[in-house]
């Protein structure tokens, strides 16, 4: 690297300096107009909470709809008991009643699956961010 005189490194000292304006953090997006408000609170919440990557509002848009047909088959079964009557004269099981377990596993596995059963560090401290998913994480 070449040798620069006095004049040219007072020059530069004395040009000012140009601060870059850290670019504002993006607004969280909605959550989809499908969802029941109680899922909506929750998807608004998550995404306050944490940084997901788009992918991830995907995995939790589906988390929401696995919730709200879970609540939605539990009503069914509520109202028409926990079983339903055969052509035979016998009685089986509702069907509502596998829809509902299957919305309930779905729903854990998509939890877990965006680490959203762990909880968060405090929010309470200046320049805090809210924390990355730790299963995308370098280990």
């Amino acid at each position: 690297m070449p040798r620069r005189s006095r004049a040219e490194i007072e020059a530069e000292l004395a040009a000012p300096v140009r601060l870059v304006e850290p670019a504002p953090e993006p607004l969280p997006p909605p959550p989809p107009e499908h969802l029941s408000p109680r899922m909506r609170a929750w998807w608004t919440a998550v995404v306050n909470e944490y940084l997901l990557q788009p992918h991830h509002l995907h995995l939790l848009e589906c988390a929401a709809d696995a919730w709200d047909r879970m609540v939605q088959a539990r009503e069914v079964l509520r109202r028409e008991g926990l079983t339903v009557p055969t052509a035979g004269g016998s009685s089986k099981r509702h069907p509502a009643s596998e829809i509902e377990r299957d919305s309930r596993l779905a729903f854990a596995r998509l939890v877990r699956e965006l680490d959203l059963d762990v909880e968060p560090p405090p929010s309470d401290k200046p320049g805090w961010r809210p924390p990355a998913l730790s299963s995308n994480r370098r280990r």
